[in-house]
């Protein structure tokens, strides 16, 4: 066209010039068409980012430059909003014009210290001279939750326990790239052994207040490692003006934690009851509940199981509102949650406010973990005797113990809450043959690590503070004469670097540097010891506050192996 018969332009780039399109990336139709077949009649809401670009990421296995710019057209919102929320979940694959889209397969190998300790290291080393690079993808990847039989990948959306190359080979010839659903207690079997009634009996002349005694009088806490006492909370959320959220914390990525997982994968129903009970008692508007992206099975569990509870009139349709991760462990941290299930990065808030006053939506929202709405139910079915009547070493209750690492039976066991680290290894089977106790981690690399000799202190709430840790999500990992701490520790700060959602500069800067001084064959304690109090005093989250640990713990008691 020449320059006589060209349209003026209507985007003025410069004096005296136009051009005949906006600046940036140009709208693809063809993208857009395929994005809009993907959300169909689905709201276009700010908060469902996160759930749009999982449906990109599955349907084309990576995020194309054309499709975010057609979703930032379809949700109406900057093209660089799309891009920063995407960029930030490990589970995303951003790609831009220029570079060339990750290839179709991916394996995730799991390098958390229980994996780490089975062999993983050498295991993705062997998957990486075995795969070809344009075929398959392998990864190192955070904790997926199956420290019990690690080591441990996820090909594709398929998880291989006790991982061989062989293993995963046969699966990939098989074409098993999809999750696995578990037998589980459904919704009928629920029913019919009285689920649901404690719900339907508390809506028709429950008064919320004495269920809020009720589960202080059984002495139930947060199980997602601060436990903060339950119905105090209650009283929190409730004394703030409506609307009201309840927000289910199902991101268990602490590593060496999965309890969640475990009462996911055998009994969700008394979870779901939980969460709707706590829903009814705050009056709440909707109950989201946030899942970790790397149990894909309970994901899909949960949508038949919910959609059941709908057909049957428990709720209504949409009530539970089921957000998907994207692969983030900050995200386990409630603000970071909130701001995850907003769509947005999940960096953690500062506090106050706090979410019970200005939570999702900037409305108060009671945040509870999975396996502490698990107990609620049991709690309003059974009495607040389930916890209170069971005593031990002086202290009442239950605990799920995630235990993993140089024993012969790991798993979840449920214990009384005065259990010391020998009684949990005894029900864990023992030690593996040829091994001696030696270290353990006690609520995962945010406790970091205490040593044998403390094997009779009773593993509960406020009792480990005096040794400089804490009991967390009870997440256990058991090293012996085999394992060397000073590795251990280094693990843990390398997943501390990994995860580091980077808006502070204490952790953000703090981790990395920490793990360029642990690398050295003498460790400067003094350096060390300064960044850590820098760390701790400075950060914005538990993140950054608790990374430094493992290494405050293994100067302190394994001197002579730093």
């Amino acid at each position: 066209m020449s320059a006589e018969t060209k349209e003026p332009g209507v985007w003025k780039s410069a004096r005296g010039k136009g051009r005949g399109t906006p600046k940036g990336r140009q709208l693809d139709p063809e993208a857009l068409e395929e994005v809009r077949a993907l959300l169909g009649d689905r709201s276009r809401r700010r908060d469902y980012m996160i759930e749009y670009l999982h449906l990109i990421q599955d349907k084309y296995g990576h995020l194309s430059a054309a499709h975010m710019r057609a979703l930032a057209d379809e949700m109406n919102v900057p093209m660089i909003e799309v891009w920063e929320v995407a960029s930030f979940y490990a589970h995303f694959d951003p790609v831009k014009e220029d570079e060339t889209p990750p290839p179709a397969l991916t394996i995730r190998v799991c390098d958390s210290l229980a994996c780490e300790m089975a062999g993983s290291a050498e295991l993705q080393a062997a998957l990486e001279r075995d795969m070809d690079p344009s075929e398959v993808r392998v990864l190192r990847a955070p904790c997926m939750g199956r420290c019990d039989v690690a080591p441990t990948l996820e090909l594709g959306k398929n998880h291989i326990d006790h991982a061989t190359v062989e293993k995963v080979q046969a699966a990939i010839k098989a074409g098993d790239i999809h999750a696995h659903v578990p037998d589980y207690e459904t919704f009928e079997t629920y029913r019919s052994r009285g689920g649901y009634e404690a719900l339907e009996r508390l809506r028709r002349e429950g008064n919320w207040e004495q269920v809020q005694e009720t589960l202080l009088e059984a002495g139930l806490r947060g199980l997602g490692g601060a436990g903060f006492p339950s119905g105090r909370k209650w009283g929190f959320v409730r004394a703030e003006p409506g609307p009201r959220y309840v927000a289910v914390n199902g991101d268990e990525g602490e590593p060496g934690t999965i309890k969640d997982r475990y009462y996911l994968e055998r009994e969700p129903h008394y979870f779901l009851e939980g969460a709707l009970i706590a829903s009814w008692a705050m009056e709440a508007e909707t109950c989201f509940i946030y899942m970790r992206d790397e149990y894909p099975a309970v994901i899909q569990l949960l949508e038949v199981e919910i959609r059941k509870l709908e057909e049957a009139g428990i709720v209504e349709p949409g009530y539970i509102d089921l957000r998907r991760g994207a692969g983030a462990y900050i995200c386990g941290e409630e603000s970071a949650m909130i701001e995850s299930i907003e769509g947005k990065r999940g960096y953690p808030r500062n506090r106050p406010p706090y979410v019970a006053q200005v939570g999702i939506f900037g409305r108060p929202t009671l945040a509870h973990n999975v396996e502490t709405l698990h107990w609620v139910t049991r709690i309003c079915r059974e009495g607040p005797e389930i916890l209170n009547s069971i005593e031990k070493n002086g202290r009442k209750g239950l605990r799920s113990f995630s235990v993993s690492g140089r024993v012969k039976n790991p798993g979840v066991h449920v214990l009384p809450a005065g259990s010391t680290m020998h009684d949990i290894i005894e029900a864990a089977g023992g030690m593996l043959d040829g091994h001696e106790f030696k270290a353990f981690q006690p609520g995962g690399p945010s406790a970091g690590l205490l040593p044998a000799s403390l094997g009779d202190v009773p593993m509960d709430f406020d009792v480990l503070q005096e040794y400089g840790t804490f009991i967390g999500s009870a997440a256990i990992v058991v090293l012996s004469d085999k394992d060397s701490v000073r590795d251990a520790a280094l693990n843990m700060l390398r997943f501390f670097e990994d995860e580091s959602c980077g808006q502070c500069t204490p952790c953000r800067v703090g981790c990395e540097k920490s793990v360029k001084l642990m690398k050295a064959d003498k460790w400067d304690r003094d350096l060390l010891d300064d960044l850590g109090k820098v760390m701790i005093d400075a950060s914005i989250c538990g993140l950054g506050q608790a990374a430094p640990n493992p290494i405050k713990l293994v100067m302190k008691y394994f001197p002579d192996e730093v």
